[in-house]
């Protein structure tokens, strides 16, 4: 059989926003034969991510990788966006990398004969983060430092604080993705960014307060209400901001910790201490990698009351997500202490999801699975727990949610 009419066919379009979900299809196979299809893309670091599947072509020489399950590779069964969302790094412990969202993610797909290991078609679908009509407005206000995402359209429109800081610089993906569903949205850096600091010796809370204040003041801004969306240590301080800020309605936390960690936080006269890692109560495990889960202590002790934030005092409601697997630390313990805590003021103001089998860095869809990567805490790699297909699920799950809970309070 020739193989020149072979061709991926990749719909509605091999341009995509990234959280999209697109239908590929390879067709002019020879009929019943096996065919392995491969992806394969390369972060701003040049860190290559890629997976494969193996499929096997139907009566019309067509696979519907929409309809058609895999049979081995980096998934099995029926995934639409398995080879996007199962990639893997080819070297290890590597979180993808995407610094800046005015270009898009090249994905490279292949077909390959799985018994001749003959290259039969390849395509290059871009996935991107910016709509058409997208402002991204870089922001070096005073001390200020990010990103403005603006909608396309007219505003104003309801706006959000992302806040990504862990490891320091800026995570633009969430935001520019956020903005395309109509929200004006300013992803916030905090060190090791343009000229901030590399290594702070605290979290200033009055940055944080500054930056609410100019956001809250921009004419695309619908306001009166602003929202925050944060992930891990971000996950603290946006709990922080609630406590003491009015003018935050909604917020998102993604596995975050109720008490604060890593740097003692100052706001005035203010200090909330962060809590103690326990460095005798790493694990490592047979891969070599540290388990760090219980290194975090007992956030109900007495003796951590000085470290918790007092979120008590918030007047907005709060989305808490949690990953069942998150070996970080204690996301599930640590949200359900929040909503107790908030009950037990009267409180009924949050809603809580948790995701079995779900790790720590629960991104956006389709973003390859972290399993393991350095930790800026305890400074060496560590396992960060979940499972890939489970913790797909879960991004595209929470992805849903956190429009609706913004669009529902903001």
């Amino acid at each position: 059989m020739a193989y020149s009419q072979v061709r991926f066919k990749i719909l509605p379009s091999v341009r995509s926003l990234y959280d999209k979900l697109v239908q590929i299809k390879v067709e002019g196979l020879a009929p019943h034969k096996p065919v392995r299809l491969t992806s394969k893309l390369a972060d701003d670091r040049g860190i290559i991510f890629r997976a494969s599947a193996l499929y096997k072509a139907d009566e019309t020489g067509q696979v519907d990788v929409c309809r058609a399950p895999s049979f081995g590779g980096s998934y099995t069964g029926v995934e639409p966006m398995g080879l996007f969302w199962a990639m893997a790094p080819d070297t290890p412990h590597s979180k993808l990398l995407k610094k800046n969202v005015l270009s898009p993610t090249l994905v490279e797909l292949e077909a390959l004969s799985e018994e001749t290991a003959e290259l039969l078609a390849s395509e290059t679908c871009e996935r991107g983060y910016l709509t058409d009509g997208m402002k991204r407005i870089p922001l070096q206000e005073g001390k200020l430092r990010g990103v403005l995402f603006i909608p396309a359209g007219e505003g104003p429109f309801p706006g959000i604080l992302d806040l990504y800081i862990l490891g320091g610089g800026l995570n633009e993906p969430r935001a520019s993705l956020l903005a395309s569903k109509g929200f004006v949205v300013l992803a916030l850096a905090y060190y090791g960014y343009k000229d901030l600091p590399k290594n702070p010796q605290h979290l200033d809370l009055e940055y944080f307060e500054e930056a609410l204040t100019y956001f809250r003041r921009r004419p695309e801004v619908k306001g009166p209400g602003i929202g925050i969306i944060s992930i891990s240590l971000s996950g603290g301080l946006a709990l922080a901001m609630s406590s003491f800020f009015p003018g935050i309605t909604a917020t998102v936390c993604i596995n975050g910790c109720i008490a604060n960690s890593m740097f003692p936080l100052h706001y005035k006269d203010i200090i909330i201490p962060p809590l103690p890692i326990i460095r005798k109560n790493i694990r490592i495990k047979t891969s070599g990698l540290s388990d760090v889960y219980n290194c975090t202590p007992d956030t109900t002790l007495v003796e951590h009351r000085a470290c918790l934030f007092p979120i008590e005092h918030s007047s907005c409601q709060f989305l808490f997500a949690a990953s069942e697997d998150d070996r970080n630390w204690k996301s599930v313990f640590f949200a359900e202490q929040a909503a107790a805590t908030l009950r037990n003021h009267g409180k009924e103001s949050f809603q809580l999801v948790t995701y079995p089998k779900a790790g720590h860095f629960l991104e956006v869809p389709y973003m390859p699975f972290c399993e393991s990567g350095f930790h800026a805490a305890v400074k060496t790699e560590v396992v960060f727990g979940g499972e890939p297909k489970a913790h797909s699920e879960a991004q595209l799950d929470l992805w849903e949610r956190v429009q609706h809970f913004f669009r529902t309070h903001l």
